[in-house]
């Protein structure tokens, strides 16, 4: 029996799905989504406040402020209602209705940026709207997941180590990559603890982080407008770059069978199944996929057959089970 006071203090990191009879291949999925904020990015936004107490930089009547595109910006809802701060986030157009409202349930206020930076597109906007609110607030301070190595950290505490106490004989971990945080801490940590363990970045196409060019880009979580200042691609493998579209057909398919997973989880399980295909592991190889968050935020998104077909055109749903229109 789990008993808490605060609701950071609980967090599934034990649980992992099989897909092999979902998908037909292969993949242990880990499952983050099972906690209070709703994502892994849990983790992080509990790792980058204890250390700005720690460090003084937060304390009585501080309020943190973030860019995100939803589900940091839910989890420091949440960490910031707990433990008596105000929260400021910062998000653009693509952010969910869903995650806007749960940051204002738990006493957030959310900024909404609609008109992109010509250079850096909605993040960079968002960013500038951040630098613009320290600038005249004193006491507002800026988290900033791109460049906070408590990001990465995080995962290096406890994610790398739940999935090889789970798996100790790991093949091949793939990770999706936003501000890289997960990717940085989960690969840090098994390149020390098992360096033969091959890591698979996967990310949006229309993302700029691997030096791809730059394009639209309607899901949000993964993929980014800026270089992430976390990411050192010397603990990267293989890159794997995935379109929606794809996001949406994989995100569909696991729904037949019952799996209701986010658009990131998608993309990742996407650029798993194309890597697998292309180098096939022996029976003894063990693949683990990071799946971020649960589908319940995108069932007016990726689970929307008007906004799919609206955005990706009707193709998409060929080979998806019908959702609502």
């Amino acid at each position: 029996m789990n008993v808490i006071s605060r609701p950071h203090e609980f967090n599934s990191g034990d649980l992992f799905v099989n897909l092999e009879e979902t998908i037909g291949t292969r993949l242990m999925l880990k499952c983050e989504g099972f906690n209070f904020a709703g994502s892994i990015k849990l983790k992080a936004a509990r790792s980058m406040v204890d250390v700005a107490e720690r460090t003084g930089l937060v304390g009585p009547g501080s309020t943190l402020v973030e860019s995100s595109s939803g589900n940091l910006g839910v989890a420091l809802s949440m960490v910031a209602a707990s433990r008596g701060y105000g929260f400021i986030c910062v998000t653009d157009s693509r952010c969910t209705l869903g995650a806007r409202q749960m940051m204002r349930a738990l006493g957030g206020q959310v900024h909404v940026v609609t008109t992109p930076d010509p250079v850096h597109g909605l993040l960079g906007a968002r960013i500038r709207h951040v630098r613009e609110l320290c600038a005249s607030r004193g006491d507002v301070h800026w988290l900033n997941q791109y460049a906070n190595a408590a990001n990465w950290q995080a995962h290096y505490q406890w994610t790398g180590p739940e999935i090889l106490s789970a798996f100790p004989g790991l093949s091949v971990l793939f990770v999706g990559a936003g501000t890289t945080g997960t990717l940085m801490g989960c690969a840090r940590y098994l390149q020390e603890y098992r360096p033969s363990v091959r890591i698979v970045a996967v990310d949006a196409v229309g993302s700029v982080t691997f030096g791809g060019p730059a394009g639209n880009r309607m899901i949000p979580g993964l993929g980014t407008g800026v270089r992430p200042g976390l990411l050192d691609e010397s603990f990267v493998h293989d890159v794997v770059m995935v379109a929606e579209s794809d996001t949406v057909r994989v995100c569909r398919q696991m729904a037949r069978s019952g799996f209701l997973f986010g658009g990131s989880t998608g993309t990742v399980v996407g650029g798993a199944v194309s890597w697998l295909t292309r180098h096939p592991l022996d029976a003894s190889a063990v693949a683990v996929a990071i799946s971020p968050d649960l589908g319940d935020r995108y069932l007016d998104t990726v689970y929307q057959d008007r906004w799919v077909t609206d955005i990706y055109g009707p193709a998409v749903l060929e080979d998806a089970p019908t959702a609502a229109v």
